[in-house]
């Protein structure tokens, strides 16, 4: 009887012990397949720098989000909305172009680190102020100048030190994941950002923002890599000059590229330096309606990271660089005629997906076309094109919005990008089949 017992207890163990060798190949498996998906996660650097990186732009989108909307109730006025978000993007006009030269010269770490301090004391002085109850637009404008100076540099240097800590193989999924990064706090900044204003008020968010720097200039301090620094003999002037040269001239697909995203960036994307007053005035919905347009946005671009991760590399750039086009314009289109804010959350969660598919794709296409030597400059007209451009956009949006309606400069925009998507479809002969 004694023995039985025994035995049973043994079987009793050994069927305990293999549930649990078999749940923990189940975990392994479900990891696995997570790699496979998202093979960029198997780099530690890489795990570090998405963390930091996230932590940190969940605290940029919470200020842009409080920022517009503390613009919006100083002086109830679309234009002011669009300057103070022009003057981020002014310095990436004039700086980006020379951010390449210096990416391309120096340790892209410490460039990165920089680039992290300098925001993060602009952020601290600006939830000062505001607590304070002393700012005016006139320091918003300042202020939000100091940080595209810091973008400017910081852009080309993120993307280059993606590249640059990535095995050739995972730089597809890196790049992908660099653009979740930037979608997945488009959906959680902007998405608690109205009840955090409403609870700690917009100088409480700047200040939660300051700290939120802190996560990526940790992560930055354990990234270990050997930085390939090319050395320069040519005057920064010149080497600039090379930079437009290699980006215009020698690949037609690059070319077309940048021309495109320039395009897109004045005419589609600008419609973002106008939602605070998209989502008082037409929708009648305030800062919390404000932050479900930011968050559905961010949505379609997170599905987009992930049909980037699992079908780029079967049906190559054409169907996301040219789909996510017409998307774009078609659904900032139908975004402009409707008067529902159910229908309004759809065609921004659409146009979100369309603006990630097309961007992130040719993003990495160049990046799999440049050299190593050229990466910081010709990345750097890139962002030149992409976010310098965006003021002229924001300028135009914001001024036309109060001259001819809200709606009415959406819709031309809309329109512009669709005939992008006809040049775009022109040039497929020059945007490569598949991604090597």
């Amino acid at each position: 009887m004694q023995i039985s017992t025994k035995r049973g207890q043994e079987d009793d163990y050994l069927i305990s012990e293999g549930q649990e060798v078999a749940l923990e190949r189940e975990q392994w498996l479900w990891v696995r397949k997570l790699l496979e998906v998202f093979p960029a996660f198997s780099e530690r650097n890489f795990r570090l720098f998405f963390w930091g990186q996230l932590i940190s732009l969940i605290g940029t989108w919470l200020q842009a989000v409080a920022q517009g909307w503390l613009v919006f109730e100083l002086t109830h006025s679309a234009f002011w909305v669009g300057i103070v978000s022009a003057m981020s993007g002014f310095p990436v006009l004039l700086f980006a172009l020379f951010g390449g030269v210096i990416v391309d010269r120096t340790r892209k770490k410490t460039v990165l680190y920089w680039s992290q301090i300098i925001p993060m004391i602009g952020a601290a002085t600006l939830g000062i102020l505001t607590l304070f109850q002393v700012i005016t637009v006139w320091e918003i404008c300042v202020l939000a100048f100091v940080l595209g100076a810091a973008n400017a540099i910081e852009l080309p240097a993120r993307h280059a030190l993606v590249a640059g800590m990535m095995p050739k193989r995972h730089l597809a999924s890196a790049i992908a994941m660099n653009a979740a990064i930037f979608n997945v706090s488009r959906v959680l900044g902007p998405s608690v950002a109205g009840a955090l204003i409403a609870l700690i008020g917009s100088g409480g968010t700047f200040l939660l923002n300051a700290v939120s720097f802190l996560a990526v200039i940790v992560a930055l301090s354990c990234i270990r890599f050997d930085e390939h620094i090319t050395t320069h003999h040519l005057h920064p002037v010149a080497a600039m000059k090379e930079g437009m040269r290699h980006a215009f001239r020698e690949e037609a697909a690059v070319r077309n590229f940048m021309i495109a995203a320039g395009l897109i960036s004045v005419f589609g994307w600008s419609y973002v330096a106008i939602l605070p007053a998209v989502a008082d005035e037409v929708f009648h919905r305030g800062v919390s309606g404000l932050g479900y347009l930011h968050t559905f946005t961010g949505l379609g671009a997170l599905l987009a990271v992930i049909l980037i991760s699992f079908y780029l590399n079967k049906v190559g750039p054409h169907p996301f660089i040219l789909g996510g086009n017409v998307l774009i314009g078609a659904s900032l289109l139908l975004f402009s005629f409707t008067t529902s804010f159910s229908w309004a959350l759809f065609w921004l969660f659409c146009a979100g997906l369309g603006l990630i598919s097309q961007f992130s794709v040719m993003n990495n296409t160049i990046q799999h076309m440049i050299h190593d030597r050229m990466r910081g400059r010709v990345m750097s007209v890139y962002v030149l094109m992409f976010r310098g451009t965006a003021p002229i956009g924001a300028i135009l949006i914001g001024y036309g919005g109060e001259m001819f309606g809200l709606e009415q400069v959406i819709r031309i925009g809309a329109c512009v990008t669709l005939l992008v998507a006809l040049f775009l479809f022109s040039q497929r002969h020059s945007i490569p089949a598949l991604l090597p």
